[in-house]
């Protein structure tokens, strides 16, 4: 399971991707009472009447609400399990570097609590260089860019483990924030969470485009209380991802400067291998390309590069045993 801060995916063996579903829930306030889980309960976002309230469990890639984050994983495990024999199933749940045992823990048990019989964790780069299918067990150095909802992860990976890496809690998430704040700062405008991440898609790019584009984004004017429009360019948005953009940057200059030497040869010829959402940025293997020298590679399907990781290990077994954290 790739139990994300924006989406969270379920991988099962011999099935593949059995789910892929927003990391929302939606709670009735007085009752506690789950209303709806996944991508129904992210179009609750902005629109939910006061006794509905509407959540994120996941903050920066852990748990930020324990019972909330047990109930969904119990819902997803429940959706992916119809039509298959899931019953307290074995699972492996990828989690980011730096993860402290407290929130080691929070994780195996809302796992346990959520329908999992067994519970292990595996921290994501590792998780990305095997779903992508990189020479992980070998003596060379593969570097790898996660760009998740929550947080964004450079590692360079040899003989199955992490050589160093680089964490920040800047990734999708905040984009989408510093375009919410761009849109109140320069047009006085107010614009939902769900509008941002649309335009973050839509016109969203790390470098100049040969040909620019534009939307419609619909808000709120923040002086008169009124619905208004405003035509939005790729510029725009490129500048109000600056500040993120600039913070993932720094993370790849920070662990290429602390790679040992041979290591770095070896990325040097390899390039850096881009997954997660966030890479799907139009023209950031262009910067990264700029700013560090390296060829920048975007795996064939980012979205889902964890969960497939993840989910070979569990079809492996022991051959990736490994692997998993203690």
């Amino acid at each position: 399971m790739d139990l994300g801060t924006a989406n969270s995916l379920l991988y099962c063996p011999g099935e593949g991707i059995v789910l892929n579903e927003p990391s929302v829930v939606a709670l009735d306030r007085i009752t506690g009472e789950v209303i709806a889980v996944g991508a129904e309960a992210k179009r609750y976002l902005g629109r939910t009447p006061e006794r509905v309230q509407v959540i994120r469990p996941m903050r920066d890639g852990v748990i930020a609400d324990f019972d909330t984050t047990s109930q969904m994983i119990s819902s997803f495990i429940a959706k992916a399990s119809r039509g298959l024999k899931l019953l307290r199933p074995k699972l492996i749940i990828c989690v980011p570097l730096g993860i402290t045992p407290v929130e080691k823990r929070a994780v195996i048990e809302a796992g346990q609590r959520g329908g999992a019989r067994d519970v292990r964790l595996i921290e994501e780069p590792l998780a990305v260089a095997i779903g992508a299918g990189l020479p992980f067990d070998q003596p060379l150095g593969n570097m790898v860019l996660d760009i998740g909802g929550g947080t964004a992860e450079v590692a360079v990976v040899s003989l199955s483990a992490i050589a160093h890496a680089e964490s920040i809690r800047v990734a999708g998430d905040e984009m989408n924030e510093a375009i919410q704040r761009y849109f109140q700062n320069e047009f006085q405008m107010q614009i939902g969470e769900n509008m941002a991440e649309q335009v973050k898609i839509t016109l969203g790019s790390a470098v100049e485009l040969p040909e620019p584009l534009s939307m419609e984004v619909l808000g709120k004017n923040l002086v008169e209380g009124a619905p208004r429009s405003v035509l939005a360019s790729d510029s725009h948005v490129r500048e109000a991802i600056r500040e993120p953009l600039n913070a993932i940057m720094q993370a790849v200059r920070n662990a290429l400067e602390k790679t040992p030497p041979e290591l770095a040869a070896d990325i040097a010829d390899s390039g850096l291998l881009l997954a997660g959402g966030g890479s799907l940025l139009r023209g950031l293997d262009v910067l990264i390309k700029r700013e560090t020298g390296l060829n920048a590679v975007l795996d064939a399907d980012p979205l889902t590069t964890v969960a497939r990781g993840t989910g070979r290990v569990l079809e492996k077994g022991k051959a990736y045993e490994g692997a998993l954290l203690e």
